[in-house]
């Protein structure tokens, strides 16, 4: 297509962040070609090396088993699609329009050595509970397993064992609560998991986050309320809860597993403050 490029292979896990830190120094944008781990992984090191300022451009070409945070690029992917092929990805690229939006900074204990330190940041999705053991999960589902299969092979799994969170929530400047929930999802993005739209209100450039707080729920519930996620229609449902925020602190007594974009950066978490990066991301659409 014209276009005047260098290929950059990762070769272990956080290369690619390693990769996009340096590439502000040399190039003019960088393209993700994978999955929500690699744009996970060019976003934390865009955000490092732009100290939190606006980034170079992202382009994504998307070729991973989700591609939830593709889903948002505009035109946004209908509830219950797929985002746009890899020959779309380029036209996009060639063309070079783009667009800011937000990320999601957290600051949180007990964020694993080999994920660095300080801030760490998120563009798609946030979760605790069910989402984030389902995540480490899916991490142990055979390969042929491949894009909605092997998610829901992971919920099978998941289902045998998965815990009840006991927390304490602050949304914004409100009053905090306790809140026992089995699944507790702060997005930027509207889908997790490849075909779950837990937040389908959810816009990724508009400065808040999307907050899906569900109640204790057992096995029978959330095989019902699956169907509804999928669609997009649980937002109404009496164990759900919606909220809107630029900021959320959550805390447990307890440890806790986080999911963030599919990765698991805290294992043993008991405080966690989220907030908005309001447009900093600049990306190809």
């Amino acid at each position: 297509m014209g276009l005047n490029f260098r290929v950059a292979i990762t070769r272990a896990p956080f290369h690619a962040r390693e990769l996009a830190e340096h590439a502000i120094n040399e190039f003019s944008q960088i393209i993700s070609v994978g999955g929500d781990g690699t744009v996970h992984e060019i976003v934390n090191g865009l955000m490092l090396a732009s100290q939190e300022q606006e980034t170079i451009p992202l382009g994504i070409i998307p070729l991973g088993k989700g591609d939830d945070f593709a889903k948002m690029i505009p035109p946004e992917t209908p509830i219950g699609n797929q985002p746009f092929n890899w020959q779309t990805a380029i036209e996009k690229i060639q063309a070079g329009k783009t667009a800011l939006f937000d990320v999601g900074r957290i600051e949180g204990d007990n964020l694993r050595p080999e994920y660095g330190s300080g801030e760490y940041y998120f563009i798609n999705s946030f979760d605790v509970g069910f989402g984030a053991h389902g995540a480490q999960n899916l991490t142990t589902i055979p390969s042929y397993f491949q894009g909605l299969s092997a998610y829901l092979a992971t919920i099978v799994k998941t289902m045998v064992n998965y815990p009840t969170l006991n927390l304490r929530l602050q949304i914004d400047g409100r009053e905090p609560f306790e809140q026992s929930t089995t699944i507790t999802a702060i997005m930027n993005g509207r889908c997790m998991g490849n075909s779950f739209w837990f937040c389908p209100q959810a816009f990724a450039d508009d400065g808040l986050f999307d907050v899906l707080v569900s109640d204790k729920v057992g096995r029978l519930s959330i095989l019902r309320l699956l169907p509804k996620l999928m669609k997009g229609t649980h937002t109404d449902e009496p164990v759900v809860h919606m909220h809107r925020a630029r900021k959320v602190v959550i805390e447990s007594r307890e440890p806790i597993i986080v999911e963030t974009d599919g990765e698991i950066p805290f294992l043993e978490s008991r405080r966690l403050e989220l907030s908005v990066l309001h447009k900093r991301l600049r990306v190809i659409i």
